[in-house]
């Protein structure tokens, strides 16, 4: 089941409270607490590899520079959602993140500005820097997502607009940047000590490459696309799969064929994998299903309508959640129905008249949505609520799109952008009604413009953080300061009054080896909740989604996908009281679900509880 607007919470959740015995309700809340409430002796520890669904404490260093104030509330938090500022200051603007399978997230900026706000540990200091001779600040940071803490990371080399991608062993392989940084080839592997760090590899990339997008490909492979002036691709590790390129740069003339003369607007292309194992490719205007391995265009899409949509003239972009059944589409379980959907962008020129002009032209207020896997597939046009360029569009556990930041004029670019976008918005994209689809949710009070990021977290809520739309950090004297904040966005589904139906997973019983599931296998989730339902054994009352953490920079999670998982059983369990097994089907191929870590969701009756983390092999 689908959550279908906001509203609709409210409506469903009550009314399956009222429903229940009085007697029940007070025997529930102070004998089966709710996951908030429960001991140590209740937390499942996982084996020091994977995290169980609530994140291990580790000391950290870096500022506790906290502050639980909550922004203001223009309506409930059930129907709104709920802000909250995390950090003041990390140090650094938050240009890029990426969330790892222990619950950290790396977050990283520029390292050509000059000192950032963040002192390096230890004397630590960069030697090879333009701007600065010795450098010992941090341009990077690790965030603990459990105690709101973060400490510095090293990074080398100019990470400015780069790229990246998560492989199957969990290391964030991160490619490309500026200058000295635009070839490297950095990872960084998590630990559960304070002792890793960035390694910058000796091999690089064949090209320069600035402003590429990166997706991981089912063979666990990385392949980079694009990049200002390199109309091409390329793959890390360059070890030869098949008959698939590998050891030299591939051209992709398609790349070229969308660049305008003077603006681009086809930088940071949008990639999305196909589940039979090809490359959706949208730039500008135009999209295309791309076979990598043999270098050939299978199909092409027609153009969408209205607004540039890719960098600079900057939307966003994201596969719709795939449902996975015995069927599947077409009577094929390994193929399941695809569309794609783009939100906001710029009309060309627009990054032109804001850089030379400062005139800044109203952003698209469209979004459309293509079924790729469709006999003659068309662009299905809607309309947002608001004018917005450079949104951060994320999957929620729930199937549904939260999109934010942003403008309402301008485009991507050193200050070329306007009217900052305050409120997210939510998508359903099951809701009928076309006039219900789109819910404006509570206002944040900090502009994101620019150079800000978001990403979906374990627990359901979406880090925010960064904007610097300034060629240097600028703090004063401008009209949209640099910001070095952290905050985060609770959903509405995080309302405390839905505490009592959200799911709490035990553990997720796959066999020998924990948390590890294999391809088409049936595995099972335990889990409980604080109120006792004996009513809702009901499989449309529970989903399954299997969510990829994506690497989020410039408005586009590169490889973020959500996958629902077919469900075959729901039944009570004798121990703990009250706990229940729900089983299904793990995905059937790699072009489905690539190799790596995912965050396991639970959701019942539209309200997810806090993820676990598994490895498909």
């Amino acid at each position: 089941m689908y959550l279908v607007n906001s509203r609709k919470f409210s409506s469903m959740a009550f009314k399956n409270l009222s429903s229940r015995f009085f007697f029940i309700t007070i025997f529930c809340s102070t004998v089966f607490a709710s996951a908030s409430l429960l001991s140590s002796e209740d937390i499942p520890e996982g084996d020091g590899l994977f995290p169980s669904a609530f994140p291990f404490q580790f000391p950290f260093h870096g500022s506790n520079n906290i502050d639980p104030k909550i922004a203001e509330d223009s309506v409930d938090y059930a129907t709104g959602g709920q802000w909250a500022l995390l950090q003041r200051s990390i140090g650094v603007s938050a240009m890029h993140m990426q969330v790892m399978f222990n619950n950290k997230v790396v977050i990283f900026d520029r390292t050509d500005f000059g000192p950032s706000n963040l002192t390096l540990p230890r004397g630590m200091c960069r030697h090879n820097d333009k701007v600065m001779k010795v450098d010992c600040t941090a341009h990077s940071v690790l965030y603990d997502v459990a105690t709101n803490t973060y400490r510095p990371l090293t990074v080398q080399t100019d990470v400015w607009c780069s790229s990246g991608a998560v492989n199957a062993d969990g290391t964030l392989v991160q490619t490309g940047g500026y200058d000295a940084g635009d070839n490297k080839i950095r990872l960084f592997t998590p630990c559960n000590d304070d002792k890793c760090d960035w390694v910058e590899l000796p091999q690089i990339l064949t090209v320069e490459r600035w402003y590429a997008s990166d997706q991981i490909l089912p063979d666990g492979r990385v392949i980079i696309v694009g990049g200002r002036r390199q109309f091409s691709y390329e793959f890390f590790p360059k070890s030869p799969v098949g008959n698939s390129p590998s050891n030299n740069v591939v051209y992709f003339p398609f790349l070229k064929e969308t660049t305008d003369p003077q603006e681009e607007n086809n930088l940071y292309p949008f990639l999305h994998l196909l589940p039979d194992g090809n490359l959706f490719v949208f730039a500008n205007q135009r999209s295309i299903v791309l076979d990598y391995v043999h270098n050939t265009i299978i199909k092409e899409f027609p153009q969408i309508p209205s607004e540039k949509r890719t960098y600079p003239s900057t939307g966003s972009s994201l596969m719709l959640p795939l449902k996975l059944s015995n069927d599947g589409h077409n009577g094929d379980p390994s193929s399941p129905a695809v569309e794609v959907l783009i939100c906001g962008g710029a009309k060309g020129g627009s990054y032109l008249k804001a850089s030379k002009k400062g005139v800044f032209t109203s952003a698209s207020s469209t979004c459309g949505r293509l079924p790729v896997t469709d006999s003659n597939p068309q662009w299905v046009m809607e309309q947002m609520p608001q004018h917005r360029v450079m949104p951060d569009m994320l999957l929620l556990p729930t199937g549904n799109v939260i999109i934010l930041n942003g403008a309402s004029k301008g485009s991507a670019g050193w200050e070329c952008a306007d009217q900052p976008v305050l409120n997210p918005l939510l998508y359903s994209p099951n809701e009928p009604d076309l006039k219900k689809r789109f819910a404006l949710l509570n206002p944040t009070t900090i502009p994101r413009m620019y150079h800000s990021a978001a990403t979906l977290l374990p627990d359901g809520r979406i880090l925010v953080g960064g904007s610097n739309p300034h060629m240097n950090y600028s703090f004063t004297g401008v009209k949209y300061p640099t910001d070095l904040s952290l905050e985060a966005f609770s959903p509405p589904y995080k309302a405390p009054q839905y505490d009592n139906l959200r799911p709490t997973i035990l553990s997720v019983d796959v066999g020998p080896i924990q948390n590890i599931v294999s391809y088409s296998q049936e595995f099972s989730i335990t889990f409980k909740m604080g109120l006792f339902q004996p009513s809702d054994i009901i499989h449309k009352e529970y989903m399954v989604a299997m969510v990829a953490p994506s690497f989020t920079t410039h408005s586009f999670a590169m490889n973020q996908r959500l996958l629902l998982l077919n469900i075959v059983d729901i039944q009570w369990v004798q121990h703990p009281l009250f706990a229940r097994r729900v089983t299904v089907y793990a995905p059937s191929t790699k072009n489905i679900a690539p190799p790596g870590y995912y965050m396991l969701f639970l959701v019942h009756q539209g309200i997810p509880g806090p993820a676990a983390w598994i490895k498909i092999k």
